[in-house]
C-alpha cells in the first residue's frame, strides 16, 4: 500500500505525458492550436517540472517530505482540472504549467519518503525496484490508455482522470506514509529565479522564433536572457558558501558524463515521441487510439533493456552498457531519418522500438552512474541533478522538433533533420562516456563523498 501511495503520483506524471501525445491531432481541432501552441501543450509542462524540480528537492527537506508530496499532488490535480475545462490552447498551455510545478514538488519527495520507510537497505532496495517496476509499468500503458480515453470521451478524459486519482493519493499519504521531520538546508531563491527564467527563455526562442521571426524583437530578448543569465546563475553558484549542486561533484567526470547523457537521452526521446506522433496524426490520418497502440511496442522495448541493462552493469561496469546503448540509439536513429511521408508506419514503429530498445540499455547504467558518484552523502543532490537535466532534454527536444517542422511541410525532410539531430546527439553522448568514463565498474566516489 505504501508502494502504490508513493507512486501514484508518478504514474499520473507517466501517463499524462505520453498520452497528451496521442491527443495532439484532437486538441489541435478542438481548440484550434496551431503547431507552436502544440510545442507549448508538451513543453509548458516540461518546463516548469524542470525548472523547479531542484527547489522542489530543498523544499522537501525544509518543509517535510509527506507535506511537500501532498501539496504537489494537489497542484497537480488543480492543474489538471483546469487543462480538462480549458476553452483554450493559451488555458491549456497555463494549465500546464501549474501541472509541471506539481509534479516538481511530489517527484523529490516521493523518493525521500521511500527512503524514510525503511531502515533496512536490502529491503529498501527491494521496495526501489518494485517502485520503479510500477513507474515503468505506467509508461509502457500510457500510451494505449491515453488513446482508449480519447477515443471513447475526447482529450479532456486524459486530465480529468487524474482528478480521483490524485485525490486517493493524498489521502492514503496522510495514512500510509512516514512523516520525517524537516531539517535546515539552504534554499537559494534567486540561483532558482534564473535558472528557471534562462530555460523559459530558450524556450521561448525555439518554440516562438520560426513565428514571430528570429529577427524580431520579443525573440531578441530572449535570446539575449538565455545567453546572459546562465553566466551569471554560474557566477552566482561559484561565490556561494552552498550552491544548488554540491561542489564534490563538480570533479567527477563520469557524473558529469552521466547527466549530459540524460539529457541527451531526453532530448532523443522526448523529440521523436512528439514528431512520430504528428507524422502519423499528419500524414497517415492515424487516431489517437492507432497513435497510442504505435507508442505502445516502444515503451515496452524500453522495459525489456532495462533489465537486460541491469544485468550488464552488475557484470560489467557501467560504461559498456552506456556505450552500447548510445552507440546502438544513435545507428537507429539514422535508420529513422531514411523515413518518408510515404513510409508504411510499422517500419518507422520497428525504427522506434530498435531506438527505444538502445536507450532503454543505457538508463540503468546512466543512473547507476551518477548515484555512485554521488554517494549516501549527496544522494539527493545527484539524483535531482540528473532528473532536471533529463527534463531539460526533453524541454529542448520538443522545441528544436517543432522549430523543425515550421521550417518546412516536406515530411521527408523533416524527418530526416529531425532524427539525423537525434542520431547526433545520441553520439555526442557516447563520446561523452567514450572520454569521460574509464573502462571499469561505476566510478567511486571523489574525495569528500562518502559511499
Amino acid at each position: 500500500m505504501l508502494l502504490f501511495t508513493l507512486a501514484i503520483g508518478f504514474v499520473m506524471a507517466m501517463i499524462d505525458v505520453t498520452a497528451v501525445n496521442t491527443a495532439l491531432s484532437d486538441i489541435s481541432s478542438d481548440l484550434g492550436v496551431p503547431l507552436e501552441g502544440l510545442v507549448w501543450v508538451v513543453d509548458g509542462y516540461t518546463l516548469t517540472f524542470a525548472a523547479l524540480l531542484l527547489a522542489g528537492g530543498a523544499l522537501a527537506d525544509r518543509c517535510g517530505a509527506r507535506r511537500i508530496y501532498q501539496a504537489g499532488l494537489a497542484v497537480f490535480v488543480l492543474g489538471s482540472v483546469l487543462c480538462a475545462l480549458a476553452p483554450t490552447g493559451t488555458a491549456l498551455v497555463a494549465a500546464r504549467l501549474l501541472q509541471g510545478s506539481g509534479a516538481a514538488l511530489f517527484m523529490p519527495s516521493s523518493l525521500a519518503l521511500l527512503t524514510h520507510a525503511e531502515d533496512d537497505d536490502r529491503r529498501r532496495a527491494k521496495m526501489f525496484g518494485a517502485w520503479a517496476a510500477i513507474v515503468s509499468a505506467a509508461a509502457t500503458a500510457g500510451p494505449l490508455a491515453g488513446g482508449l480515453l480519447v477515443e471513447a470521451f475526447g482529450w479532456r478524459s486524459i486530465f480529468w482522470l487524474n482528478l480521483p486519482v490524485g485525490l486517493l493519493g493524498i489521502l492514503l499519504a496522510q495514512l500510509k506514509a512516514p512523516a520525517p521531520a524537516p531539517h535546515a538546508r539552504p534554499l537559494d531563491l534567486a540561483s532558482h529565479a534564473l535558472g528557471a527564467t534562462a530555460l523559459a527563455a530558450l524556450a521561448f526562442v525555439l518554440i516562438e522564433g520560426p513565428v514571430l521571426g528570429w529577427t524580431s524583437a520579443p525573440v531578441v530578448v530572449a535570446l539575449a536572457m538565455a545567453a546572459l543569465l546562465p553566466a551569471w546563475l554560474i557566477r552566482r553558484e561559484r561565490a556561494a558558501a552552498q550552491p544548488i549542486l554540491p561542489r564534490a561533484l563538480y570533479g567527477i567526470a563520469p557524473f558529469r558524463a552521466a547527466v549530459l547523457t540524460g539529457m541527451l537521452i531526453n532530448f532523443g526521446t522526448f523529440g521523436h515521441m512528439f514528431v512520430l506522433s504528428l507524422w502519423l496524426q499528419g500524414a497517415h490520418g492515424t487516431g489517437a487510439l492507432g497513435t497510442g497502440l504505435a507508442i505502445l511496442p516502444m515503451t515496452a522495448a524500453a522495459g525489456v533493456s532495462n533489465v537486460l541493462s541491469g544485468r550488464a552493469v552488475a557484470r560489467q561496469g557501467t560504461r559498456m552498457p552506456l556505450l552500447v546503448g548510445m552507440g546502438g540509439a544513435a545507428a537507429a536513429a539514422l535508420l529513422l531519418a531514411q523515413v518518408t511521408a510515404g513510409t508504411p508506419p510499422w517500419l518507422a514503429i520497428a525504427g522506434g522500438t530498435l531506438l527505444f530498445l538502445a536507450i532503454g540499455f543505457a538508463i540503468p547504467a546512466m543512473t547507476a552512474t551518477v548515484m555512485g558518484a554521488g554517494g549516501k552523502t549527496h544522494a539527493s543532490a545527484a539524483g535531482a541533478t540528473l532528473n532536471a537535466s533529463r527534463q531539460i532534454g526533453a524541454l529542448l527536444g520538443v522545441a528544436a522538433a517543432g522549430t523543425i517542422l515550421h521550417a518546412t511541410q516536406d515530411w521527408g525532410l523533416r524527418l530526416a533533420i529531425v532524427y539525423t539531430a537525434i542520431a547526433a546527439a545520441c553520439f555526442v553522448a557516447w563520446l561523452a562516456v567514450y572520454r569521460r568514463m574509464e573502462p571499469a565498474d561505476a566510478p567511486a566516489p571523489a574525495a569528500g563523498v562518502t559511499e
